[in-house]
């Protein structure tokens, strides 16, 4: 017998695997192929002028790699300066980048049938940087869309 899009193999095929992170008490989701890692107790340096959200660079086996607070990209209050945070390293078109996150999560798959866009009650700030989000068992896995979470230009403003 062979495949068909009705058969268990084509559900497979639309599921997405995601990377999964905290902030400010809510879960997030990156497509997992666009995650290099994640990193605990690195040494941020600031950079003098930049916007609040651009935390600074670390280095990560010495790659120079911009960390963006996730929390105040997101119009959240920002996490505790002494409070540790994750750094969830992406891959860019311009090499890898850090998202500040209060907490790793685990790598969770979810199929189209769970997917929506942003709710509009969410504020707009926050609605602009999601693919969507994905119902779970009484959770929502909100997507971030890793491009304009860092579409930013060192002037902070939106390009």
């Amino acid at each position: 017998m062979t495949e068909t899009a009705a058969e268990p193999g084509a559900a497979r095929r639309a599921r997405a695997r995601y990377a999964t992170f905290y902030a400010g008490g809510m879960m997030f989701g990156i497509d997992v192929q666009r995650v290099q890692e994640v990193v605990r107790h690195q040494t941020i340096t600031p950079v003098p002028l930049a916007p609040p959200e651009v935390r600074g660079l670390m280095n990560l086996r010495g790659q120079l790699v911009t960390a963006i607070d996730t929390r105040i990209r997101l119009g959240m209050e920002p996490a505790p300066r002494d409070r540790d945070q994750v750094s969830v390293v992406i891959r860019t078109e311009g090499g890898a980048a850090s998202l500040l996150a209060d907490e790793a999560g685990d790598v969770m798959e979810a199929g189209e049938d769970s997917f929506e866009p942003p709710p509009d009650n969410l504020p707009a700030r926050q609605r602009d940087l999601l693919e969507g989000i994905h119902k779970l068992d009484g959770n929502l896995l909100l997507i971030l869309s890793p491009d304009r979470v860092l579409d930013r230009g060192l002037d902070g403003k939106h390009r």
